[in-house]
């Protein structure tokens, strides 16, 4: 991942899955099929994540009201899932990692060797767990959304350069577009330039992403869903399967198109040359 290499797309799963195992499973074989690089999950111990104020108030969810801790648990997987999740995505030849939003999670997540750990935006200022995950040597891709300046200078100085990815993001869901600053990557790239810098996107359309790889974004990363009316707080603001297919087909083009900026005159160019210059 990185400059000189094709962008690494990643459709996050997160918690789209609605804590159906078949669903998860039929995300990442869209994914695949649609030429991705990896999918993202999100795993947390919900004792670790879920404020005390919090964990008593009762929502409705599909399963029927119930309280938000009750409701963390019914969506998040285990063991057994992730271990199949492992399976099928290398049956399918498909990377697969997660973002750990407590420390338990990093170590429960070791049992799977990933190639690398995602840390949310909201963890940007958690520095004892992006330490412990940046302890397991793995790299480790950072999202930047609502966050300062120089909340990101301090994390970058806690965690070293080496082994550090940077994702520029928004963290609204859905952004409006007049809120996404992608001038923010290259920002990114000049102040960092021995750090990796993508995009993590949560609007809806592709034609802000596919942007965000002609300013220099080395990966991208897009919710994905089988349907954006399903039920869950991030379903509207993700891409469905066919909309994956042409992100990720419309960024090989767009990959091809830029170049590598050396002025030079091409074969096809020969006959028309010939034809219409007069000197």
């Amino acid at each position: 991942m990185g400059d000189g290499h094709p962008v690494y797309v990643i459709a996050e799963i997160g918690i789209n899955h609605n804590g159906s195992l078949d669903v998860a499973k039929k995300l990442i074989e869209g994914a695949a099929h649609a030429g991705c690089d990896a999918v993202k999950f999100q795993k947390r111990t919900p004792e670790l994540c879920v404020p005390m104020d919090q964990r008593s108030i009762e929502r409705d969810t599909p399963w029927g009201r119930m309280t938000y801790m009750d409701y963390r648990y019914k969506v998040e997987f285990g063991f057994d899932e992730y271990s199949e999740i492992d399976r099928y995505c290398r049956e399918l030849g498909i990377d697969w990692f997660a973002s750990c939003w407590d420390e338990e999670a990093v170590d429960f997540m070791e049992q799977f060797n990933p190639p690398c750990y995602k840390a949310a935006s909201a963890s940007l200022t958690d520095l004892t767990l992006l330490k412990k995950t940046k302890a397991t040597g793995r790299p480790l891709i950072i999202s930047t959304g609502m966050s300062t300046m120089e909340e990101v200078d301090g994390a970058v100085a806690a965690l070293g350069r080496d082994n550090l990815v940077l994702a520029h993001t928004n963290s609204t869901y859905p952004c409006p577009v007049e809120e996404l600053n992608l001038r923010m990557i290259g920002t990114l790239k000049s102040l960092y330039p021995e750090v990796p810098v993508g995009y993590s996107g949560h609007e809806v359309g592709l034609a802000t992403t596919w942007a965000a790889v002609a300013l220099g974004a080395v990966f991208v990363e897009r919710h994905v869903t089988l349907d954006r009316a399903m039920w869950g707080s991030d379903q509207a603001a993700s891409v469905e399967i066919s909309g994956m297919s042409r992100l990720v087909s419309n960024i090989r083009d767009i990959e091809k198109a830029l170049g590598d900026g050396v002025k030079r005159v091409y074969d096809g160019e020969a006959a028309a040359r010939k034809k219409l210059r007069r000197v």
